[in-house]
Order: C-alpha cells, then structure tokens, then sequence
C-alpha cells in the first residue's frame, strides 16, 4: 500500500489549531446552538425548563453537564418536523431512518447545513488519504438513508470525480470497479466483503484492483476485520462515523497516517462519554455512551444527543480535535446470555482468527426451554474443507468462545454463500426467543 498520507498545507486551519482556539470556538459556537434550540424547539424549550437550566448557564464547556438528553424516543415523539428549529420552508433536505424498529426519525437540513455537512465528509475523506482528482466508487444507499447523498457531497466538494453506485447489484459493482478503476470506495464494510467474495466469483483477484481506500462506515467493525481487508485487497481500510441524527456521516474519521482512532470534527459536533446508567459525564480514557451536541446545524440542532454507541474519547494525535476509539458495540445491540454481555464483534474477532472461515456470520438466539441459547452461524471459505477439519474447528472455537468471552454457544459451520449478503447495514443478530 502506497503512502497516502495529506499535505498539511491542505487540511482545515482548525485541525492543527492549539487545543485553547478549539475549545473558545466551541464555547461560543456551543451557547448558540443552545440558545437556538431553545428559542426555536418546543422541545427543548420545555426540556430545559424542566431540568431548571437556561442558555445563558452555559458559561463554560463542562456547564453543558447540567442540560437533558436528547434520545431517539424524543425524535419519534415529534414525528416528522416537531424538532424543526427553522420553518420548513427554509429545510432544502429531508432524510430519514428506516423505522424498522419503530416511528422513523426524521432529520431536515438548511443549505447552509448542506453545505457544512459536504465540509466535514470532504475533510473525513481527505484525512482517509484521498486527494482532489481522484475517482471514488459510492456503494453507500442513496434515498433516504443519509449514507450516499452524504458521501457524494463530500466527495464533490473535495473535487472527486463520484460514481454514485448506491447499494445492490453487485456483480455490476465489481464491473464497474474493474472498467471504471476508482482510487477510493466508500462503503460498510460487510458489504465490502461481498463484493470481494463477487470479485473472486468472477476470477478476478482484489489485490489487483485500483482501489487505494476503502471508506467503512454505517455498522461496527473490528481491527481483525481491516488486517483481513487490507491484505485481501492490498488497500488502506478506513473507518468513518456518523449518524442521521447528528448529521450523517462525516461526524469523525480515522487519519490513514495513524488509523488510530477516529479524530471527531469538534468544531461542529461536541463529544461527550457517559455512564449509561447513570448518565454521569465520564472523564476522557474511560469507556461509556457516546453523546453529542450539534454546534452549527440550523434547521435540527441536538442537544445532548444518546447515541447507544460504546467508545471512549483519546487526546489527538495527528490532529488537535480528541479521537474516539473505535466502535465496536451499541448498548441496543449487547447480548446479555445467561448474565453475560457479549457484542458480535466480539465473535467476530475470533472466527477472523481461522483461516479456514469466511467472515460472514450470524448470532442466532433461542430458547427451547427455560434458558437462552446462542448459536453462531458461519461460513467456510471453501466446500471441500475435510469434515473432521470442521469438527475441530467448531471444537476450538467452543472451547475459545467460553475460554474468552465466557459463553457458551454451538457452532454451525455453512456452506460458502448460505447466508444472506448485506447491502447496507447488516444483521450480525437474530434474535428467535418470541418465536
């Protein structure tokens, strides 16, 4: 892999700026978006009435300590423009979750937060090593899941030529791929390995591709998963995050010098990290909730937003702004079996660790009698792997699951392709208890 590391002459003023700029320009960024949300939202207006705090409280970063949380529930409530700060004449965008486990949540944008909004993914994908010029392959959903409008946008602004792909179709992806011979694609990465298993399909290998970057985003994935990544497809694997509510993708992005924690964008999105139990605002170093407040966003500012996602917040490195580690869980997506708490990348840290198992798989869950059971569904890379060779392995890896993370599950071996590709975000758990 080339060294793909940015021209300091090119990144933002505020990246490199000292720590005392940042945070003077996130207190006076942070007292308006407070007093916006709170002159402009019933919600918030009632919100903070409610806990006695006032705007004008805000005197200093830690004071935001004192204000409610924003939570998903708060957005269905006041479905669909109820936490509109701005008439929605002046909202140019609408977008929106799925609903798919409930009302969806809507989120609008003001030009001006499309415009902020195609800075910071331009900056997230500059810090991910791609440069004005180059040709990047969108695989993201377009619609109105914020993903591929996002990514476009940012892309265009950072002077990309963009293939907007969207999702599905994958054999005409690894067409495209291949005639159209893009430097960067920006897609989650379990789709990422569809179409590598589609590239082999075809008898072609993914080492000899143009793709230099590859963007992830939109789900959790692992450190094992990039080495296995990065050394498939001979190209730097980067993580990107966001969230619709927030602003979509773009909040924070790995730097592809150090990929050493996703540097958040502090100049438009405060970060905290809380005990979410308690709600307690955690010190820096320690793991917890990840919570934002928006700084600049006019037509939906968040105040407080709880975002499930399980982190912690690290000093800068190559840039001024904190980084958060990577996500590798959601509070919302934990398996609690028999009183132990278990995410799917935690198994997927283990199967990556088999050289004889692809890296799709499924957490299902059952209860045949009056106790939970778990069983991991897994793909071999090959169909002619040796039946005893898939006894031991399924052996090891009982023994590794109780030995480190202190479940115990069965373990199925499939056939390669037995299980259901992902074109967005993918179901690592299905969860068969109520049937």
């Amino acid at each position: 892999m080339r060294d793909l590391t940015p021209d300091p002459s090119t990144l933002d003023p505020i990246e490199t700026a000292s720590v005392d700029e940042l945070r003077s320009l996130q207190l006076e960024r942070l007292r308006w978006s407070l007093r916006h949300a709170y002159d402009n939202v019933p919600h918030y207006r009632e919100a903070f009435d409610a806990a006695d705090v006032h705007p004008d409280d805000c005197r200093d970063l830690a004071d935001l300590a004192r204000f409610p949380f924003t939570t998903k529930q708060d957005l269905r409530d006041h479905y669909p423009f109820g936490m509109f700060a701005v008439p929605r004449e002046q909202v140019v965008r609408v977008h929106a979750s799925s609903g798919t486990t409930g009302q969806p949540t809507v989120v609008g944008y003001t030009a001006d937060d499309v415009s902020m909004w195609s800075d910071v993914v331009a900056r997230s994908i500059r810090a991910s090593g791609v440069r004005s010029g180059d040709v990047v392959h969108v695989a993201y959903g377009y619609g109105l899941f914020t993903g591929g409008l996002g990514a476009h946008y940012g892309a265009e602004r950072l002077g990309c030529t963009v293939i907007p792909v969207s999702g599905g179709m994958t054999e005409r992806q690894v067409r495209l791929i291949s005639d159209f011979r893009p430097d960067a694609i920006m897609v989650t990465p379990s789709y990422m390995l569809a179409l590598i298993d589609e590239m082999r399909a075809q008898g072609l290998d993914p080492r000899d591709t143009s793709l230099q970057v590859g963007i992830f985003g939109a789900e959790p994935w692992t450190e094992a998963m990039r080495q296995e990544v990065e050394k498939t497809v001979d190209m730097h694997a980067v993580d990107i995050y966001g969230l619709s509510e927030v602003i979509g993708p773009g909040v924070a992005n790995e730097c592809v010098e150090t990929k050493d924690g996703l540097h958040v964008w502090e100049d438009h999105f405060y970060p905290e990290v809380i005990d979410p139990e308690t709600g307690q605002v955690l010190p820096d170093g320690e793991r917890g909730e990840l919570v934002f407040t928006s700084l600049t966003k006019q037509a939906m500012p968040v105040v407080r937003y709880r975002t499930r996602d399980l982190t912690r917040l690290l000093p800068g490195t190559v840039r001024t702004m904190r980084r958060m580690e990577k996500v590798t869980g959601r509070s919302d997506d934990m398996i609690i079996l028999r009183g132990v708490n278990l995410f799917p990348t935690q198994v997927e840290e283990l199967l990556l660790a088999e050289p004889d198992l692809a890296p799709h798989f499924e957490c299902v869950l059952t209860r045949p009698g009056r106790l939970d059971e778990l069983t991991v569904r897994v793909e071999i890379r090959h169909e002619s792997l040796p039946a005893d060779q898939r006894t031991a392995i399924s052996t090891r890896l009982r023994h590794h699951m109780k030995s480190t993370i202190g479940v115990t599950a069965d373990i199925e071996l499939v056939e390669p392709t037995a299980l259901l590709r992902s074109v967005g975000k993918i179901q690592r758990v299905r969860d068969l208890r109520g049937a």
